[in-house]
């Protein structure tokens, strides 16, 4: 994933979890918010300790970010996006851990081609 699509500042965490919309599944937790200035989306990461050792965790990282390597032509652009992983991705490999964010991104109308809930917010 380019820099240029990564959120990495605590500060830019914070306010998308303050400020954002988020939903979940069992597997993960997405916040958004939408960035009126940006041509893009970005993209944050958290995968915390109680899921597993650091090989566990970076693994799910990789995974999570070759999905949106994967989705990035459908992904709508001007959204900051942090997702959460919880214990049950531990799991999975990553053609699930795929199918679960395409899923969560599809219900929320932040891809392209989709119903748009966003489009009310």
């Amino acid at each position: 994933m380019k820099k240029q699509y990564r959120i990495k500042q605590n500060e830019e965490f914070q306010y998308t979890f303050k400020k954002g919309h988020s939903f979940a599944n069992r597997q993960l937790v997405i916040y958004y918010r939408k960035i009126d200035d940006q041509s893009h989306f970005r993209v944050g990461l958290s995968v915390g300790k109680k899921i597993g050792n650091a090989v566990v965790r970076n693994r799910i990282k990789r995974c999570l970010r070759q999905s949106f390597h994967e989705l990035e032509p459908d992904i709508k652009p001007a959204f900051d996006i942090v997702i959460i992983a919880r214990n049950p991705t531990k799991n999975m490999n990553c053609g699930e851990i795929k199918k679960s964010l395409s899923h969560l991104l599809y219900k929320e109308g932040l891809l392209k081609n989709t119903r748009s809930k966003t489009s009310l917010r």
